[in-house]
């Protein structure tokens, strides 16, 4: 499950800055029209979105502008799971397209995506790109596209509730025994405050389960020779099961509602109701603009537990059948528009300018997108904090902790591994006497189920 609600837009500051991985007036064959390479991309957000829609249209005639060698033809929305298959036999699969960090695994075993090796040394600054982002896109030691944004989970709590409780916000619970501690005192507050809340159904409870078992040191699924096996029914699943249930029942600290979604944990947290709960980044604006919040009253820390996290982003491939002119155009096109250095500070000025949220630790747009290291990464955090539109400082905990962390990606057929992890949250956060052994063993099988099916 992807939390990312944004994409990556952004305007060159000039030609000049523009990456060149075609020359002008090459090989005009297949694909090319007047001189012209052609290529689909999809990716534009629909009508319903008029402001990322607009930026997303102005991108497109500035690089044809400053590619006048290129022709984009843009394609409304991502890749469909349930379509790909019959769009690319039908030969009406974009030239490039979206991607969940889910997704290249699979495709990649299907020969489902171009082999992008020989090009992607003139991809500039691709050795700057994190180095478990490209993995993701590497197999056998061949590249098959390339990572445009990501997400790391963290722990978002309100601030105001902290100082309330007589904690310190600028101090956020590090294991998950100080926060079971926190959440105790901000309980205590009264006046309906819950310290910590959980999703359970909808497959987003088995989205933070597995968000858990990473931040404990354990997994999901591993990979038994060529397949893959449910790697949860063990002792590390069996205290997160326990620490959640006991969070629910003996320190009753997550409130007798449960079955909750995103947005009920959203609107609690909003109405400064709720001091703690898991989440990406991304979930700070929509608690102000959706459920009226205050960008001072939220603060950012690394998942809890000091192991790892779970990350999830996106990135874009280009079809089998692309043609080499085609995919140098492609990679220009994902260059330029999501992987730009360059732009970064023209892309958040353009924001700044338009009222967009500005400073947290995650793109938009695209030449901040959060896929670098090193230099790039410290250029990135310092122009954020030149032109944030909000409190910097409360998520630099979330920073500084997060290079710490082991950073894993999303089970794979992570839609169905989540559906049957559901029953496991729902079993302890609704059940007192819940069996969690008969909870991580039925799930087991399910999961299992839904593994057999990755090729």
């Amino acid at each position: 499950m992807n939390t990312l609600t944004r994409r990556s837009f952004g305007l060159v500051l000039a030609a000049g800055l523009g990456v060149s991985l075609v020359a002008c007036g090459e090989d005009a064959g297949e694909g090319s029209a007047n001189g012209k390479v052609t290529i689909t991309v999809n990716g534009q957000p629909p009508k319903t979105q008029p402001f990322e829609r607009k930026i997303f249209d102005e991108d497109v005639a500035e690089f044809e502008k400053t590619h006048p060698d290129i022709d984009i033809q843009p394609r409304e929305g991502f890749m469909d799971p349930k379509t790909f298959n019959s769009k690319l036999a039908g030969g009406q699969l974009e030239d490039v397209f979206y991607v969940y960090l889910t997704d290249p695994a699979n495709l990649i075993a299907r020969r489902q995506a171009a082999d992008i090796s020989a090009y992607v040394k003139d991809v500039p600054h691709y050795d700057e790109l994190q180095p478990e982002l490209k993995e993701i896109f590497t197999k056998d030691g061949k590249v098959y596209g390339l990572p445009t944004a990501n997400y790391s989970m963290g722990l978002l709590y309100n601030r105001k509730l902290f100082t309330d409780a007589g904690l310190d916000p600028d101090a956020p619970p590090s294991t998950w025994a100080e926060v079971r501690d926190a959440a105790k005192k901000i309980t205590a507050l009264g006046n309906n405050t819950v310290g910590f809340a959980e999703y359970s159904k909808n497959n987003q409870g088995g989205w933070h389960f597995t968000t858990w078992m990473y931040s404990a040191g354990g997994d999901i699924a591993k990979q038994d020779g060529d397949k893959w096996v449910a790697d949860f029914n063990n002792a590390k699943g069996k205290e997160v099961a326990q620490a959640l249930h006991d969070m629910r029942w003996t320190d009753n600290t997550m409130g007798s509602k449960q079955l909750l979604v995103i947005e009920d944990v959203q609107r609690m947290m909003g109405a400064g109701q709720l001091g703690m709960y898991i989440a990406a980044p991304d979930n700070v604006p929509v608690l102000v603009n959706q459920f009226k919040g205050d960008y001072a009253n939220y603060g950012l820390a690394p998942l809890p537990g000091g192991n790892g996290t779970l990350v999830g982003g996106e990135g874009y491939m280009i079809n089998p059948k692309a043609t080499p002119e085609k995919i140098r155009a492609g990679l220009e096109w994902i260059s330029w528009k999501y992987l730009n250095p360059d732009r970064m500070e023209s892309d958040l000025k353009r924001y700044a300018d338009q009222d967009q949220p500005i400073g947290l630790p995650t793109s938009p747009p695209a030449g901040s997108s959060d896929v670098w290291t090193g230099d790039l990464r410290n250029q990135q955090v310092d122009l954020r904090a030149k032109y944030a539109t909000m409190p910097v400082e409360n998520y630099q905990p979330y920073v500084d902790g997060l290079a710490d962390l082991d950073k894993k990606i999303e089970p794979p057929n992570a839609q169905q591994v989540y559906a049957a992890l559901d029953n496991v949250m729902q079993g302890v956060l609704t059940n007192k006497d819940a069996d969690i052994d008969t909870l991580l063993s039925d799930a087991e099988g399910k999961v299992n189920s839904a593994l057999a099916q990755v090729k």
